[in-house]
């Protein structure tokens, strides 16, 4: 018997999309969702749904296509949302955890009911190939479900040491009212789990979907008050960058969930710092803000392994991951070779729309990204070289790039350091595995990371030294697994404490201790 099928958390299986049912699926819930574009995607609060075209989501492929029309919520919308959080933390919160963890499992049971339309949504609102949206409607099932599961071991408390004469018991309350600002390039799985893991744990959320994907984020909210989640408990508040600014600042906000760039990571954390008139609480950041991450490659490598792990850990959405593969040292012994083997093997990729089954990389998510990834290409042809390009050209509709790698750069060199998000891979050489690190210790993310090498003792060494959240070994380092792989970052990249992991969710509630002296003098008369 499976362990989910026995009542314990197992991974939502991905759909095999060598077969052609599957494809047959999955083709019908995307002819399904275009029926209904676009999409009128309300803003929620409590039972108040209000309806607006000030956002438009468009599909990156097509940018005449618009897949979603969304109010921008003002001043005011922030004001009433959070009021209608705050009352509903309370009864919220006093919820037992097992009938909070059940709304959360029937949450799951209807996003694996619509996962084929869900996978279509993410297809044309954030263009995501057919196998990398299926795997976000997948994690979002895990979240739910993990977070179901361990909230309802987190309530039983922690074992503390005991004494002759008294009661020690700790004990996690919720904290209140928790602010999720959510990513576009995860937009079911990560919105999903930072909400679903503020919810599993008693507080109340509003959330703020990216611009660019507030179906998806509306996708969300539905599937959780679907699943039982009182409305009152789980808002969603479409908008821009002010409305989470508004968010961060507002002192009925105890917790702030984010994940995206480290700039505005940054500026989130200095912003919750200050406490605002009428605030009793410390606000707790918990981001999740990017990285640069670097694969070794020793001498000793099987190239037949590294070659399709760097390709799909560097080009996979395009390498809109903030897990994707940027830099590749390899030792200097087999970097050419190396080097020529990628070039090949990225010249064979597909660049089309992300609807085709046969895409291996399609479209950025805007046109300002297509303009930041052409920058950093003309640096690198600049500075150095640039290879790989394949030999069919990306169509001209869309916000397209081709995938590229870049070499003989500079240390110094703006492609090697900064965060490009886009499918530009760096490929340098290095004389050992020590300068190798001392290159990676250098960088202020520390987010993921690879290394490739058949000798134990060098695997021991580069786990000891490297300062990353999640390090992966002889395989690709994107694609963490809820509950194998906790993922998140340190440095820069991060407040450190894993998503999808035993510790995540202490960050949504605060402990409290009870002593209790279990030496009785009488016993009182009323």
């Amino acid at each position: 018997m499976s362990a989910q099928a026995s009542g314990g958390f197992a991974n939502e299986p991905t759909l095999e999309l060598r077969r052609r049912e599957v494809r047959e699926e999955l083709l019908a819930g995307l002819d399904a969702l275009e029926r209904t574009l676009p999409i009128s995607v309300p803003m929620l609060i409590g039972a108040e749904e209000t309806l607006g075209d000030a956002l438009p989501s468009t599909d990156p492929g097509e940018p005449g296509r618009v897949v979603a029309l969304a109010p921008l919520a003002r001043e005011d919308d922030v004001d009433r949302a959070l009021d209608v959080a705050g009352r509903a933390a309370r009864a919220w919160a006093s919820t037992p955890a097992l009938e909070r963890a059940a709304a959360l499992e029937r949450a799951a049971e209807w996003m694996r009911a619509r996962r084929h339309e869900l996978a279509a949504l993410c297809v044309r609102e954030c263009a995501k190939p057919w196998a990398e949206a299926d795997a976000d409607v997948a994690e979002a099932i895990d979240f739910l479900r993990y977070y179901a599961e361990r909230a309802v071991a987190l309530d039983r408390g922690a074992e503390i040491e005991q004494a002759p004469g008294e009661r020690n018991a700790l004990r996690y309350a919720a904290r209140g009212v928790c602010a999720v600002i959510a990513p576009w390039n995860f937009p079911l799985a990560i919105p999903c789990g930072m909400t679903s893991a503020a919810l599993a744990t008693g507080n109340a959320v509003v959330l703020k979907p990216a611009e660019q994907s507030p179906a998806c984020g509306a996708a969300v909210v539905h599937a959780l008050r679907a699943g039982g989640v009182p409305a009152e408990a789980v808002g969603l508040l479409p908008g821009d960058g002010a409305v989470g600014a508004m968010l961060v600042r507002d002192p009925r906000v105890h917790t702030i969930a984010f994940t995206g760039s480290a700039a505005a990571g940054l500026q989130i954390v200095a912003a919750a710092a200050e406490p605002r008139e009428g605030q009793t609480h410390v606000k707790r950041v918990i981001a999740e803000m990017g990285g640069k991450n670097c694969v070794i490659v020793d001498a000793d490598a099987d190239l037949d392994e590294v070659v399709p792990a760097v390709v799909r850990s560097a080009f996979a959405y395009s390498g809109q991951k903030c897990s994707a593969a940027a830099r590749i040292i390899a030792h200097e012994a087999i970097a050419e070779t190396l080097l020529e083997r990628l070039a090949g093997a990225v010249q064979t990729l597909q660049v089309g729309s992300a609807d085709s089954f046969a895409t291996d990389v399609g479209p950025l998510i805007e046109q300002e990204a297509q303009v930041r990834v052409r920058r950093y290409a003309d640096a690198a042809a600049a500075q150095g070289r640039v290879l790989g390009a394949p030999a069919q050209p990306p169509p001209a509709s869309g916000w397209y790039c081709p995938p590229l790698l870049a070499t003989g750069l500079p240390l110094d060199s703006p492609v090697l350091r900064e965060e490009i998000f886009g499918p530009l891979l760096a490929v340098e050489a290095a004389a050992s595995i020590d300068e190798a690190l001392e290159r990676i210790e250098a960088l202020p993310f520390a987010l993921t990371g690879g290394l490739f090498s058949r000798n134990p003792r060098t695997v021991e060494r580069v786990v000891a030294r490297t300062p990353v959240g999640n390090l992966y070994v002889n395989r690709h380092i994107t694609g963490a697994m809820v509950g194998r792989q906790p993922f998140g970052g340190n440095r820069l990249s991060g407040t450190g404490m894993q998503a999808g992991g035993p510790d995540y969710l202490l960050q949504f509630v605060e402990p409290r201790v009870v002593s209790e002296n279990t030496l009785r003098h009488g016993v009182p008369v009323n």
